[in-house]
């Protein structure tokens, strides 16, 4: 059956958990989909995994939807939910609507998500008015890399878990129907977990959360750069990948591929030679 936002919630409701993987091509979303995971995120951090940025800040909304229809093009029964790339949604109401709107229809999405707390609780109700579900993102926020001076986890100090509780709590209101908690600590993923009626995804931030997202690539140990210490490998796929490829290299230049097998005939040699 199809994953919705009415999945989610009745997997919160009955102590389901719930699993999710980022996704940006429609090869692997056929995979992803044979497996049975119920969403899939088309992140932003495409500018990281696929396009080789540094960060995510220069990620575009044309970006955003060709992925996302890619994978979109992939799913019967997940939810597709697509990022609302920087500066997409943080101008105005107006803004964030039409560009939400875009990732609807040219993207093929099912939901955005979108990063912050309080301060983006009116351009939620704007996008959820139209009805357009909204996923929220809080903790470490990729996009606010730069005023969190890195990569940091959030809320370990008194002042900012209840800031954490706070957004999260207001984004419930604003109407968003599901929030993911990145780099946050595990007992206050909890405790959000516990003070939401909508659900939690996790990533980094503990076993409390209704749901666990992560970064298909670096569950399968493709994405070699870096490893955070949330991630753990459930597949040695790019050891696997750098192995055959090298294989295909030797084949090639010791002539071994194709065979005879790998190649195709003429119907009659007769028509060859009156080539010459």
């Amino acid at each position: 059956m199809k994953n919705t936002v009415k999945t989610f919630q009745a997997m919160k409701e009955r102590g389901e958990k719930i699993a999710m993987l980022t996704c940006y091509d429609y090869s692997t979303a056929k995979l992803l989909e044979a497996a049975g995971i119920n969403g899939v995120l088309v992140g932003d951090s495409l500018g990281n995994t696929m396009l080789g940025y540094e960060d995510t800040l220069s990620v575009t909304m044309e970006d955003m939807i060709i992925f996302g229809s890619a994978v979109a093009r992939g799913c019967r029964d997940i939810m597709v939910v697509i990022d609302m790339p920087f500066m997409s949604y943080q101008v105005s109401d107006e803004q964030a609507l039409v560009n939400a709107g875009r990732l609807m229809k040219e993207g093929r999405a099912q939901a955005v998500k979108l990063e912050g707390g309080a301060a983006v609780c009116s351009q939620i109700g704007a996008i959820t008015a139209a009805g357009i579900p909204v996923m929220a993102h809080l903790g470490l926020t990729p996009q606010s890399v730069n005023a969190f001076g890195g990569n940091r986890v959030q809320g370990k100090g008194e002042a900012a878990a209840k800031q954490l509780l706070d957004d999260a709590l207001a984004i419930q209101e604003a109407g968003v129907f599901s929030v993911v908690l990145e780099c946050v600590p595990a007992k206050l993923a909890s405790l959000i977990t516990e003070k939401l009626s909508i659900p939690t995804i996790g990533i980094g931030a503990g076993a409390g959360c209704d749901g666990q997202i992560l970064v298909y690539q670096d569950m399968l140990g493709m994405f070699m750069d870096y490893v955070p210490k949330f991630v753990r490998h459930f597949g040695k796929v790019g050891e696997a990948m750098v192995g055959a490829f090298k294989a295909y290299d030797q084949a090639v230049k010791a002539g071994d591929f194709p065979n005879e097998n790998e190649a195709f005939k003429l119907a009659s040699e007769d028509d060859l030679n009156r080539l010459y």
